[in-house]
């Protein structure tokens, strides 16, 4: 199964950016992390981050006939971006919504997913463990 995982915007800040809340990992370690839980269960992966939601797209677009599932971080975008929604429900990936964060105890703004609609799961609130949630969701749709 080849999974495509896209790290949303402000993700390249990690290690950085809020260690109480997002955990002291940088971005670096959270992939090579994913991409051996990807690897122990047999899956290839392609790993991106993007601050641009224009870019994100574009990697969904390009990457589409590649992969059999999707596993995304919208950062930011999760609250507004009606575009990458669209993008997701149009290239039709089976597609898992992680956040490293509890969101939904998070400020009020960041507690309404607009990509959660069309996803088929959403892991969020256990840092790395979340991303592997999301791995271990795609192989159970895999079967």
């Amino acid at each position: 199964m080849n999974i495509l995982v896209i790290q949303g915007p402000n993700l390249h800040l990690l290690g950085r950016r809020d260690p109480a809340i997002y955990g002291d990992a940088t971005l670096k370690q959270l992939n090579a992390d994913i991409k051996k839980h990807a690897a122990s269960l047999g899956f290839k992966v392609r790993v991106f981050q993007s601050n641009c939601e224009g870019a994100i797209i574009d990697l969904l677009t390009a990457n589409a006939d590649w992969a059999d599932a999707l596993v995304i971080n919208p950062g930011a975008y999760t609250h507004y971006s009606y575009a990458i929604r669209d993008a997701i429900e149009g290239l039709g990936l089976p597609a898992v919504e992680v956040h490293l964060s509890d969101i939904a105890k998070r400020e009020p703004f960041r507690r309404v997913s607009v990509i959660k609609p069309v996803c088929l799961a959403q892991f969020k609130g256990e840092g790395p463990v979340s991303y592997f949630k999301a791995l271990d969701y795609c192989a159970s749709i895999k079967e």
